[in-house]
C-alpha cells in the first residue's frame, strides 16, 4: 500500500526519512543534504512510502518498483 507523505504527521515523516537515510550507516549529522533530496523525491513522486500490512513496516522505494494492484 502506498502512503502519501501528507497523511503522516511531520514527526512521523521526519523519523521515517531519517531512518531511511541512515540505514547504510550514514551519520545523521552528515545527512542533511540526503534528507532534503529524499523530501524532494517524495514531493516529485520519484519515490514513494509503502506500508506492508504483513510486517507492519514502512519503506521508501522508487515509484517504478512498486507493483500497483
Amino acid at each position: 500500500m502506498i502512503i502519501p507523505p501528507a497523511k503522516l504527521s511531520s514527526e512521523a515523516l521526519d523519523a521515517l526519512i531519517e531512518e531511511f537515510v541512515t540505514r547504510d550507516g550514514t551519520n545523521l549529522a552528515d545527512a542533511a543534504g540526503m534528507i532534503e533530496e529524499v523530501r524532494k523525491q517524495l514531493d516529485s513522486g520519484d519515490i514513494v512510502i509503502t506500508f506492508d500490512d504483513e510486517s507492519g513496516s514502512c519503506n521508501i522505494v522508487r515509484a517504478e518498483d512498486v507493483e500497483l494492484f
